[in-house]
């Protein structure tokens, strides 16, 4: 929504990096409780993948093939940082809905449905 990447940056062995691209956008417009998250959440998704043996399993196969570019599962080193990060549970939790809300053929409102309350939100 934010660029010129392909729909699927990962499938052209591309790492998009949307989250910066993401939490770019958001931090000019909402506080930063709000966007950390969102700028964290891939390294959530490879923290989750080095701590957790399952979670790698419900992962998509965009989302296998998007964490090998991304850099795999966190090393201890890496962990350590990331869980000192002041918003490391909320990246984590950020991720855990995001996964979850992967439904494939869900049919959703395209993105102009929700132009009125976004406006809303940004007004306040």
């Amino acid at each position: 929504m934010l660029g010129p990447d392909p729909d699927d940056p990962a499938d052209h062995g591309i790492d998009a990096f949307h989250e910066e691209k993401g939490y770019a956008w958001l931090i000019m417009h909402f506080r930063r409780e709000v966007c950390e998250p969102v700028r964290l959440h891939v390294i959530a998704k490879r923290y989750l993948c080095a701590v957790d043996p399952g979670y790698r399993q419900l992962l998509s196969p965009a989302s296998i093939r998007s964490l090998e570019l991304q850099g795999g599962p966190l090393s201890s080193e890496e962990i350590l940082r990331f869980e000192a990060n002041t918003f490391h549970e909320g990246a984590v939790r950020l991720r855990r809905w995001d996964d979850s809300a992967k439904t494939p053929d869900l049919q959703v409102p395209a993105a102009k449905h929700y132009t009125a309350k976004l406006r809303r939100v940004l007004a306040r």
